[in-house]
């Protein structure tokens, strides 16, 4: 058990750094602004006080150390979802990782986004309520795509060190 957890901990953090720097390629690229993880640490931090559903997480009250949360949470995510991998294909998945049990899981996430993060944050179902809700569904899929590619190439990357 102790070892899933640790591979759980360094896929999640491998998939979650890659989809970071993909969103820091988006933007030197595209223009594309990177996710703000306060907003989200702020989402975080309102949890615990009752309020899960926001108009807009702008307008919400700012917390301390939102960024942190906000960034903290962003990592923890990414563990928890390959703590699910693991858990689905089990801890031998690392030693001879395939992409599509990874990738079914990226897809699979799309939708704490879409139904859990982005209602609770005020950009509605799937972004309905932001200025280009079909913009932001195709780069959460391709996100969560690239999410992907980083367990399976932190699971290679284990295998080539280990």
């Amino acid at each position: 058990m102790l070892e899933g957890f640790a591979y759980a901990v360094v896929l999640g953090i491998g998939a979650t750094a890659l989809l970071d720097l993909w969103a820091q390629l988006l933007k030197a690229v595209m223009g594309y602004p990177p996710p703000n993880w306060g907003m989200v640490g702020r989402w975080f931090a309102h949890l615990p006080r009752g309020t899960f559903v926001h108009h807009g997480i702008g307008q919400s009250a700012p917390v301390n150390r939102e960024m942190a949360i906000g960034w903290t949470m962003h990592y923890v995510v990414g563990i928890v979802f390959a703590a699910a991998l693991l858990l689905i294909w089990g801890v031998e998945w690392v030693h001879a990782p395939r992409f599509i049990p990874a990738w079914i899981v990226g897809l699979v996430t799309v939708g704490a986004g879409w139904f859990i993060l982005q209602p609770g944050m005020g950009a509605g179902v799937a972004a309905s309520k932001t200025a280009n809700p079909t913009r932001a569904r195709v780069l959460n899929v391709v996100g969560h795509t690239v999410f992907a590619i980083g367990l399976y190439g932190t699971a290679l990357l284990i295998n080539t060190v280990g």
